[in-house]
């Protein structure tokens, strides 16, 4: 029986599903996303992104495999844009694109997937991290309720493991995917072919430009509070990032990692509204920090 009153199951009432289905529902989002759609196996999920032809991330989103098609779990105030850019897209493809909010909500798990009993879901490992653990799409008939606290639970957790959202870590438009390290998160597979925006991150990835990624920072003194979102990060008087979102004294932040570098190596320091962070590279990251500065 399902357990409707789990503690340890997470309603994102902030996420959307989208379905995307039809004999070309996987050619169609191949050739338009940074993920390898056609790798992705039934029942499992991939994470992806699309982008404008100048790199930069429109949307992300996990893509969820099932019979005839795919179901898009992304964020609610990102559904509407993403609807009228896949239907743009669309011309004369065989998909059938629709939004099935008003039917399925999305899920996370804060136990293994394997201790949570939801037959009636579609439940999928997070593509992110094996940590991150599971997610599930699940019919709004079926009932599923949450205990007080699981969604700050799961924002608590996401922090943690320094896994990016939109909106409160970097801003749609504005970002590329080496910034919030889709690079490293699975969400960019740069063997497959042509997408939207594939030359400008190839070229990053092949040519070592990547400057900007998103970091883990902790306050330097014990009992100090990290900043706000949206709060310049500085050495000296020099922006070299913006705070993004925190929980339990850690916080995430994209930094320019040359710069950041050069402030620690020479004692300036960085800062963010007058507090000092410790930055550290998150745990998976593939990539290091820059060469140390040179005096």
């Amino acid at each position: 029986m399902t357990d409707k009153h789990a503690p340890n199951i997470a309603c994102l009432a902030d996420r959307a599903v989208v379905s995307v289905t039809g004999s070309e529902a996987t050619t169609f989002l191949h050739g338009l996303t940074t993920a390898n759609i056609e790798a992705i196996l039934p029942g499992a999920a991939g994470y992806a992104a699309l982008l404008t032809p100048q790199g930069k991330i429109l949307f992300e989103f996990f893509v969820v495999k099932i019979d005839g098609g795919y179901l898009i779990d992304i964020a609610a105030s990102q559904a509407p844009g993403f609807l009228k850019r896949l239907t743009m897209y669309k011309l004369r493809s065989d998909v059938a694109i629709a939004d099935r909010s008003a039917e399925f909500d999305v899920l996370a798990l804060l136990r293994p997937a394997s201790e949570v009993d939801l037959p009636a879901a579609k439940v999928y490992a997070d593509p992110r991290l094996e940590a991150a653990g599971a997610r599930a799409i699940v019919a709004k008939s079926a009932g599923v309720r949450t205990e007080a606290g699981a969604a700050e639970a799961y924002r608590a957790k996401r922090i943690a493991l320094a896994l990016p959202e939109a909106g409160a870590d970097f801003a749609l438009g504005d970002a590329v995917p080496h910034d919030i390290n889709l690079d490293d998160l699975g969400a960019v597979d740069f063997v497959k072919g042509c997408y939207v925006g594939q030359e400008i991150v190839s070229r990053m990835k092949h040519r070592g430009t990547a400057r900007r990624r998103l970091v883990i920072v902790r306050p330097a003194a014990t009992g100090a509070a990290l900043p706000p979102e949206a709060t310049p990060i500085k050495a000296g008087e020099r922006d070299i990032g913006t705070m993004g979102s925190s929980a339990g004294g850690q916080g995430l932040a994209i930094l320019r990692l040359d710069w950041a570098r050069e402030a620690i190596d020479t004692g300036l320091g960085v800062t963010a509204n007058g507090v000092a962070l410790a930055v550290e590279l998150p745990p998976y990251a593939r990539f290091g920090w820059p060469a140390p500065a040179t005096v």
